[in-house]
């Protein structure tokens, strides 16, 4: 309870919305806008439970004019099983608030009306997130399952490129089915500025997935995958082949030969405490 309790106070209603709740008032469309608020605040809910649960760093929980989100300060360093509980949780919420509007239909508590048309936006909303979109859930979804192959800045590179198409075909479905919906266009630009901003910043979001794994705030690795790397590498470049969920031993070579072996502490360790920014990875086997 005391954790409901917790939760409820980040809770944030932006000013915005508290003017289209005042307009749906007055224009008689209150109780629709509160059963789509209700929705979106119980998949909210359900991220900040899954991640409250594991103890993740929980800022707000945000409802805006066109959806919501649940803020969090993890940088991907968190077990990708963990993440993906967290990121399934909030479509999860939306089948027992449908098998609940079925038993008020039945038990003739919600009007014939009131209970399909909660349907459909149970629905609607449910299908929106989980479009392979970022920073919808869909797009997060695509982001863990490139995480299990791929390093971080590259994962989260396709993951926005891959968004950019998804953008794409959802936008030629918009325009063929409901080109005159005002709040469709308005979410679609909603989407375009959140992954126009994810791509300038990716370069910022890839120095915090390194620098919380140089403070020791990384979790248990779920392997353990050598690098091997020729010594006239940069520092960087190394450290751009680190995979999410993967402790990484590098491995130096020279002319196809071993020279030595460092632990990844000793390249973060390099390049944010000791500023090699420039160096090259065999710069590290002597002393410096």
């Amino acid at each position: 309870m005391n954790k409901i309790i917790a939760l409820c106070k980040l809770v944030h209603i932006h000013a915005l919305l508290w003017l289209i709740i005042a307009l749906a008032v007055v224009t008689g469309h209150f109780i629709e806008l509160s059963m789509l608020l209700l929705i979106i605040f119980v998949h909210e809910m359900g991220h900040a439970a899954a991640a409250s649960f594991f103890s993740w760093r929980i800022t707000r929980i945000s409802l805006l004019p066109f959806g919501g989100v649940a803020e969090m300060e993890e940088h991907g360093n968190r077990p990708l099983k963990e993440e993906a509980v967290v990121v399934l949780a909030g479509p999860l919420q939306h089948i027992w608030l449908a098998l609940l509007a079925f038993l008020f239909y039945k038990a003739a508590w919600l009007p014939e009306h009131w209970f399909w048309l909660f349907i459909d936006y149970n629905l609607m909303v449910v299908i929106f997130n989980l479009l392979p979109i970022w920073p919808l859930d869909g797009g997060k979804l695509v982001f863990l399952l490139l995480s299990l192959r791929d390093p971080f800045p590259l994962a989260h590179k396709r993951t926005l490129l891959a968004s950019v198409i998804g953008i794409a075909i959802f936008t030629a479905i918009v325009l063929f089915t409901v080109p005159g919906n005002l709040n469709v266009w308005i979410v679609v630009g909603f989407l375009l500025f959140s992954l126009h901003g994810e791509w300038k910043q990716k370069q910022y979001v890839f120095m915090r997935f390194l620098l919380e794994r140089h403070y020791g705030k990384n979790s248990e690795f779920r392997s353990l995958k050598p690098l091997k790397v020729n010594e006239e590498e940069l520092i960087i470049n190394v450290l751009e082949r680190f995979q999410r969920g993967c402790k990484h031993p590098v491995i130096i070579e020279k002319n196809g030969k071993e020279q030595g072996l460092l632990d990844e502490t000793e390249l973060l360790h390099a390049y944010f405490s000791e500023k090699l920014l420039s160096a090259r990875i065999g710069d590290l086997l002597y002393p410096y």
